[in-house]
């Protein structure tokens, strides 16, 4: 049954996406190779969950319905490639923007094969191996939580960020920025 509109909890998730469109997030894509075959995705909700233990921890979240989150979580392994500022097209294709139904999304860029046997973008900002250690169905979404096996870093590139739904770059502020009285 479908929440009618006027429903507070409707009402609710309405003001709660557009609440999120004002935050500002890193465009990364997802991939994923091995059994199951190579998929990847693009998202923006990722984040690190600890740099400590047996090995550093992120995670990210993926629609359970993208093809990409299936074949993670039957591959066990993931890369996380962030995004730089001039990579929005990387990020459009993952997205599924502009591409027919059947076309290859790696196409859009070259690919290294991480240790996992993930591909990483060439040169994307940073990137994240990772193996699977576990996932949870939250909603819509699987929160999944990868051990990190390798890291690749770039240059001191600025990311492609998204925020009021559409991209971005940061700007750096200067150091020492005048004391307003915050703290």
């Amino acid at each position: 049954m479908t929440a009618p509109a006027d429903n507070p909890v409707n009402g609710l998730r309405t003001a709660f996406v557009e609440a999120m469109s004002l935050t500002a997030a890193t465009v990364n894509i997802v991939t994923t190779d091995g059994t199951a075959g190579r998929a990847g995705v693009t998202v923006s909700a990722m984040t690190s969950v600890s740099a400590d233990g047996t090995a550093p921890c992120l995670l990210v979240c993926i629609h359970h319905r993208s093809a990409a989150c299936s074949a993670i979580l039957r591959n066990g392994v993931f890369c996380l490639n962030v995004l730089r500022d001039d990579q929005a097209h990387i990020s459009d294709t993952f997205a599924g923007r502009g591409l027919a139904q059947d076309a290859d999304k790696f196409a859009c860029a070259t690919w290294r094969r991480q240790p996992t046997g993930s591909p990483r973008v060439v040169d994307p900002l940073a990137a994240f191996d990772c193996r699977l250690t576990h996932s949870e169905r939250v909603g819509t979404h699987h929160v999944l939580f990868g051990a990190v096996e390798d890291i690749f870093m770039a240059g001191r590139s600025l990311p492609l960020i998204y925020t009021g739904r559409g991209y971005a770059t940061p700007v750096r502020l200067p150091n020492g920025a005048p004391d307003d009285g915050c703290r």
